[in-house]
């Protein structure tokens, strides 16, 4: 084999090998499902069942039913969760910021970057356009006008409305804030009525689904609210269990109690 082949073959090696990883960084990952969760490939309109392990390209469309979720990570170790009744298209892309756009439901989404490293990514719904450095946030839109909420746990998100003309609003840890195709941005804080009713709704909502049997409690624990946790809120217990009573003899029958003690076996007399 000539010097000059042997050449041609190895850049054309390296080239399979430094492509690749670019190939892959277009996918995600489905790392939890359970209940009805379906999926969109193209827009031909075909759905397939989502299943532990399935890859998802860029354009792909999730759908959850009534007791469907899904937790997904993408290339860069970031994850997000897709809760009941959401509808969300993931768009990473290696050229494009754009991560996810949210048309109806909710989604926890998790951030992962280095320390003093942002990792820039961008959030849409049908009202808002939300802007990361790093963090982890909820997006839920509420109706089919697209009216959104963002919910801060840690880090910075700008939030613009789409529909609004005005600056960018900048959320910080416990500050909420809801996006309405007719009303210009306002921002509540961690101690506003709307945030308290809102964060409520959404561990109770979490509690039902990381604890349900057959869900994601257990060995697939997943925080509620940023690396330290909820300082015990809002946290599941993995179990999968429903209760903690005496046991029951096979075919569901009450065991037999045990005999009584002989007499005078601490009697009071």
């Amino acid at each position: 084999m000539s010097a000059r082949v042997l050449h041609t073959l190895l850049i054309a090696a390296w080239l399979v090998v430094s492509l690749r990883p670019l190939h892959a960084q277009q996918y995600a990952k489905v790392l939890v499902q359970t209940g009805n969760v379906s999926y969109i490939k193209d827009a031909s309109g075909y759905t397939f069942a989502l299943m532990d392990n399935t890859h998802l390209s860029p354009g792909n469309t999730i759908k959850t039913g009534s007791d469907g979720y899904a937790k997904i990570q993408v290339p860069d170790g970031s994850t997000f969760e897709v809760f009941p009744n959401s509808e969300v298209k993931y768009t990473k892309t290696e050229s494009i910021r754009d991560l996810l756009e949210v048309w109806l439901g909710r989604v926890k989404i998790m951030i992962q970057h280095l320390p003093g490293v942002p990792n820039p990514n961008t959030v849409t719904t049908p009202t808002a356009l939300i802007s990361v450095r790093g963090t982890i946030f909820d997006v839920e839109v509420e109706d089919m006008d697209g009216t959104t909420i963002v919910s801060l746990d840690e880090g910075v998100v700008d939030v613009r409305n789409l529909k609004q003309h005005g600056p960018a609003k900048t959320l910080l840890p416990g500050e909420a804030i809801r996006v309405s195709p007719d009303q210009p941005l306002a921002v509540g804080g961690r101690n506003d009525l709307f945030y308290k009713i809102y964060q409520g709704g959404k561990r109770a909502l979490e509690d039902m689904i990381y604890s349900r049997p057959g869900g994601v409690g257990g060995n697939a624990k997943i925080p509620t609210n940023g690396p330290q946790g909820d300082n015990g809120q809002g946290k599941s217990t993995g179990t999968g269990k429903t209760g903690t009573g005496a046991p029951t003899a096979p075919g569901g029958a009450a065991p037999t109690p045990p005999p009584p003690p002989p007499g005078g076996g601490g009697g009071g007399d």
